[in-house]
């Protein structure tokens, strides 16, 4: 066994009975670590950790990154062979750290998903066909999916919704509507409170809702009496029943797409811009602290447009071979 070997051993057992990490943790650790003593190997014979400095570890990252190893696994692995070196210069066997500095390549931040037009009307419009057809379900349903695509509210943001701002020594509404003014006030991220309007749609969906919904209504008096989305028991509805609502329905239409909440929301974003163009208004409504984070849904839009364009202009199409 070499010194490098024995070195990682260490760091190993230190790993698992100082640290106590978990034997799958410890077997990713193995392998991150293995694999910069194999760079060792080839590149200083010696075989001392000590020989290695940052310019090596830049480059067998390159080498990670040119043979497709992802960002988050390369950063994984920087993670694990700093943490190596930080404890060997603890155990002054090494000068310094030659990991410090070296950044993983930058993650490519993957696009939201958005539904086209028709899929999301078709999905919010649409009454369920499953096996069950309660009446009071597909109200339910149905209020939940339009003011998801209607508003562009959060998974969280529609079930905190309360029927209208209530106070009492026991229960504070942090969002409400007032469909009567065909607005919500909801409080989003970092608690933060702003007004969106309801579509016309939306609210005839929440009105009927509300004809049926003192059918779950419990009489506990707790929060559970004011919330505006209830359970089949009577419950404010949860995050997940939401989400697996959500996607039945979109599989027993057929969309072809994993449907969940926040693909209602990111629908919404990106046909408002479509239409609009005004980036600041869908900020807004969205409840993005930066315009950056609205941003993306330009490069929907681009997306969409370039689609168009090689759909549909005669030099777009790629010409065959000669």
């Amino acid at each position: 066994m070499g010194i490098a070997d024995k070195q990682i051993a260490g760091y190993l057992e230190h790993l698992q009975t100082q640290r106590k990490l978990s034997l799958h943790t410890l077997d990713n650790y193995r392998r991150d670590l293995e694999q910069l003593n194999d760079f060792l190997a080839k590149h200083h014979p010696a075989g001392e950790l000590g020989s290695l400095t940052q310019a090596d570890i830049r480059r067998c990252t390159s080498q990670l990154h040119a043979r497709g190893l992802s960002p988050s696994s390369i950063a994984r692995k920087l993670s694990a062979w700093r943490g190596l070196f930080a404890w060997l210069a603890h155990h002054q066997t090494v000068a310094a750290n030659p990991v410090d500095g070296v950044r993983a390549p930058k993650r490519i931040k993957a696009l939201p998903k958005a539904l086209g037009v028709d899929d999301a009307v078709r999905l919010v419009s649409s009454t369920l066909t499953g096996d069950d057809r309660s009446v009071t379900r597909d109200a339910c349903n149905k209020a939940m999916f339009e003011l998801l695509y209607s508003s562009g509210l959060r998974v969280a943001e529609l079930i905190s919704l309360d029927l209208h701002h209530v106070k009492t020594a026991g229960h504070e509404s942090i969002s409400w509507i007032a469909l009567d003014e065909g607005e919500l006030t909801v409080t989003g991220k970092g608690s933060k409170r702003r007004s969106v309007p309801i579509g016309a749609a939306a609210v005839t969906a929440l009105r009927d809702w509300l004809a049926v919904r003192p059918q779950l209504q419990r009489t506990n008096p707790d929060d559970d009496a004011y919330a505006l989305f209830l359970s089949a028991r009577g419950h404010r509805i949860t995050a997940r029943e939401v989400q697996r609502r959500i996607k039945a329905h979109a599989q027993s239409l057929g969309i072809p797409a994993n449907v969940h909440p926040h693909v209602l929301r990111h629908s919404f974003a990106s046909h408002v811009l479509q239409s609009s163009g005004d980036l600041r208004a869908v900020q807004e409504m969205l409840g993005h602290a930066s315009i950056a984070s609205t941003q993306v849904y330009t490069s929907l839009d681009f997306q969409r447009l370039a689609q168009v364009y090689d759909a549909a202009h005669p030099r777009a199409k790629k010409q065959g071979g000669s």
